[in-house]
Formats: C-alpha cells, structure tokens, sequence
C-alpha cells in the first residue's frame, strides 16, 4: 500500500478489529490514526488493554467509534480515557482472561470450534458459560474471537508480505494476524522478496492482506490525571 490511509480504506462500520500491542509495545499506532481519519464507526475492539493516555487506541476510544472493547487489562494508571466512557455508559466491556484472549485468537486462526480451560472458572467472568469436568477438574467452554480485521505492527516484511518483529513488539501480532479475514501489517521496512531468513519470519505472507511501510516513531504519554 501506497499510505495508511489507502491501507485502512474500506473497513467498515460496526467491524470487529483486533489491534495488536502490550500498553504501547506493538501498538499499530499509524494505523490506528488512519482509521480514525477513515472514521469507521460502532466498532468491536479487541486489544490487551484499554488505550494509554490519549494516543493509539485511546485516541480511537477517545473519537467515539468504539462501541465495544474485549481486553484483558481495561484499567491502569493512564487508561482514563476508557474510565470515563466506561462510567458514563458509552462503551461496552468484555473481560478476557490475558491467554484466553490470545488462544480464542489462536483458535479462531487454526479452526478450532471451541476449547475447555480451567481459567475463570468459580469467578463471574464463568457465568452462563457451560462447564465441563475432565479428570476430576471443572473447566470453562470458550469460543474463538473471529475479526473482520487486524491491525498489526511488525519491524519488517518482503514485498511478498512475510513478516518479522522485533523482541517483546511481537506479542500478539502473530495470531491476530492469523485470526481476520483481513489483516493489515504496518512496518518500518519492505525488503525484496527473498531477503529475509525464511527461519526468522513469523508470520508467513499467507496470513498478510496489506503491508504499509511507515517511519519508525515513538509516544510519549503524559501521566493519569
């Protein structure tokens, strides 16, 4: 893709998007701008956390787009953005234990129909969920999250779209990108094909839908008020 505008347009209202990062580590952070000039709205946001400060996936929040967010971390000292919609009843909430959120992920990329797991189980997020017991021990049902999108960021990709990422960035960019129909990788490189060590790529090209190379850059975000 030619911009992030360009690899952004089509997304449409009320999708579900996984956007990949740990707090700000990994945060697809031009992509999330674009969508917000795009200005799909009613989305489903799945993410480990709520947003930091007033950047990346806050400032979507922040825009009014969200209707809905699955995460595993929706509170912390600078997630006042997400507090604020919260409490006033403008954005939904699912809390997802942090593996089940990447397994359901996984599971969804590899067509699994469902999985048992002892995670949550005794604790309100269980509720209304059926339960199974296995070898003397209860666990929980839990379905695949299935997206419309992903938004990805990596370190670098060959023109054939196969990817890698740079140390704890990684997280949770490899299966989200296996989990959406469409998944959109931004990177601070595009090498030839044929460049990069077939050893060292994470997630192959057949997973990639649109690559966008974008300068490398760095938030900074102001503490909780």
């Amino acid at each position: 893709m030619e911009s992030v505008d360009e690899a952004v347009a089509g997304i449409e209202d009320s999708s579900t998007v996984l956007i990949g990062g740990f707090g700000l580590a990994g945060m697809p952070s031009e992509l999330v701008d674009g969508l917000i000039r795009h200005g799909a709205k009613d989305l489903t946001i799945v993410s480990n956390n709520a947003g930091n400060g007033e950047v990346g996936l806050a400032a979507l929040l922040k825009a009014g787009q969200v209707r809905k967010i699955l995460c595993s971390f929706p509170r912390q000292a600078d997630s006042y953005v997400f507090d604020e919609l919260y409490r006033a009843g403008k954005i939904e909430l699912e809390v997802v234990p942090q593996g089940n959120l990447a397994e359901r992920m996984r599971a969804a990329g590899a067509g699994i129909g469902g999985f048992y797991c002892p995670t949550a189980v005794g604790t309100p997020l269980a509720e209304g969920k059926e339960t199974r017991e296995i070898d003397g021990r209860t666990y929980v049902l839990e379905y695949p999250i299935k997206a419309d999108y992903a938004l990805v960021s990596a370190y670098r990709a060959d023109t054939l779209g196969n990817v890698v990422y740079r140390k704890t960035a990684r997280n949770f960019g490899p299966v989200m990108a296996t989990a959406a129909r469409t998944t959109i990788v931004q990177v601070n490189e595009v090498v030839p094909a044929g460049t990069l060590d077939p050893e060292s790529v994470v997630t192959p090209s057949i997973y990639v839908d649109r690559i966008v190379r974008v300068d490398a850059r760095k938030y900074t975000v102001e503490g909780a008020r």
